[in-house]
């Protein structure tokens, strides 16, 4: 071994961690997110080259078939991909990451059962990466609606999570202590089911919180697989995995516990709470629902002065973010300012709303997030309300409520609200949304990409 390739290679990883910190960082802005995922690809890139340059390193051949197979399985799907399917992307990745955790975890047990340090982290490494691949596999299921977003409860569900986790550890205790290959089988699967039964008692709307606990998880299990072959016999090659899964476990962590906080709720909760399992009880919500036809809903918003949008996944269920755009631009052609207001948790994922607005032409400055917009409310002529439910009920300030305490957009407070929504259905908590029976809050039934399209037909029609 030349004495310079160890030292160059570590330099390159090095190098790498710079970058991807880089890239973390811008981020965490739309306006730059573009910019920090190229820089975490450049990162990646130098990462892996300077993996394979490690010595002792072989099979090369398998190597350049997955990253063929994979890297070409990848670009096409991303390039395919509906904006509003993300999520569902988002789940699917994240899980074929913890999946290759628990398939690398596999491989460095059934090499290092007698080995205690190296087996150890390998065993961490399957069981986070196990569970990871079965919860994102229910998450993408229930995303993609193939299954019902409600949560699903089986009896006793703690008793019997914890005794199928049980139960896969002590399976992985004995093959470490008797060195045996076959107990390795029933640990995986038990682990697999375990992250099955973990997740399907979280519903559809608690999906941002999952995706991003799924994704530190990945990033741990890859960690510590990473760990594992540092200790081994090709020690530099883990050194990519170690770098990029501590950056992805730490930046998702810390997503996870904002995600949380966004909706006033404790991780815990989200996760063990099957929140939205049965519906919330609440006494009746005085006033009524008070619709309003497309034409008057478009002369409120064309002599108004601003108008606020806030969208949620109404939109983008409807695939409306487009004809969204198109009503921005008609209003702001008569001289109307338009904003957006963006709750963190609107939305299937982290930054759901900000992605598809982005893809629809919205330019970023028009973006807020909800702690630089609630303050204009007052001042709005028209606040617009496009598939929001949740985040935008005014019950939340109110003690005693099942949403209490939740920071909500105070849409509420504006001169007037107009709600695009399908029907007169509760929201995922369970509650009445008593924003919908305000006295200056009216009604526009419909999809929301057909209420959309009429509202920009009749505002380029102008009024009668």
């Amino acid at each position: 071994m030349t004495a310079w390739v160890g030292p160059a290679i570590d330099a390159v990883y090095v190098a790498a961690i710079v970058v991807f910190i880089l890239g973390l960082r811008a981020m965490s802005s739309p306006a730059t997110a573009r910019r920090g995922i190229v820089y975490a690809g450049i990162a990646m890139l130098a990462a892996v080259g300077a993996t394979l340059a490690t010595p002792h390193l072989s099979n090369f051949a398998l190597i350049a078939l997955g990253i063929v197979v994979g890297g070409g399985a990848g670009f096409y799907w991303a390039r395919v991909v509906k904006m509003t399917a993300m999520p569902q992307m988002v789940a699917v990745f994240n899980g074929m990451g913890g999946g290759a955790a628990a398939a690398i975890g596999a491989v460095e047990l059934l090499g290092s059962l007698t080995s205690g340090a190296t087996a150890s982290l390998s065993a961490a490494g399957a069981v986070i990466g196990s569970i990871s691949i079965a919860g994102s596999t229910i998450a993408f299921l229930k995303l993609q609606g193939w299954m019902p977003q409600k949560p699903i409860v089986v009896p006793a569900r703690q008793v019997v999570n914890f005794a199928v986790l049980a139960v896969a550890i002590g399976f992985g205790g004995v093959a470490f202590w008797t060195a045996r290959d076959a107990y390795l089988l029933p640990f995986f699967l038990l682990l697999l089911l375990y992250g099955v039964l973990f997740t399907l008692p979280i519903g559809g709307a608690d999906m941002p919180v999952v995706i991003s606990l799924f994704n530190a998880l990945t990033g741990v299990a890859v960690g510590l697989d990473g760990f594992a072959l540092v200790s081994g016999p090709l020690g530099d090659a883990g050194y990519a995995m170690v770098i990029a899964g501590v950056l992805v476990g730490a930046a998702g962590s810390l997503l996870t516990a904002l995600m949380a906080r966004a909706m006033n709720r404790s991780i815990g909760n989200v996760f063990f709470g099957a929140y939205g399992a049965t519906e919330e009880a609440g006494g009746p919500v005085a006033g009524s629902m008070k619709p309003i036809e497309i034409a008057d809903a478009a002369v409120m918003m064309e002599y108004a002065t601003e108008v606020i949008v806030a969208p949620g996944y109404g939109m983008a269920v409807a695939q409306a973010q487009g004809k969204v755009k198109e009503l921005a631009d008609a209003l702001e052609a008569k001289g109307v300012t338009v904003k957006f207001a963006i709750h963190p948790v609107a939305g299937r994922m982290p930054g759901h709303m900000n992605v598809l607005l982005a893809e629809a032409g919205v330019a970023y400055d028009k973006l807020f997030d909800r702690d630089e917009i609630d303050a204009e409310f007052a001042h709005a002529d028209v606040a617009l309300v496009i598939g929001a439910n949740d985040v935008v009920n005014p019950a939340a300030r109110r003690p005693g409520s099942a949403l209490y305490g939740m920071p909500i957009l105070d849409v509420d407070r504006a001169k007037n609200v107009l709600v695009v929504k399908r029907g007169q259905g509760k929201g995922f908590s369970g509650l009445e949304n008593e924003l919908f029976y305000q006295e200056n809050t009216r009604m526009v039934y419909g999809d929301a990409q057909q209420v959309v399209t009429a509202l920009v037909s009749a505002i380029k029609k102008g009024p009668a």
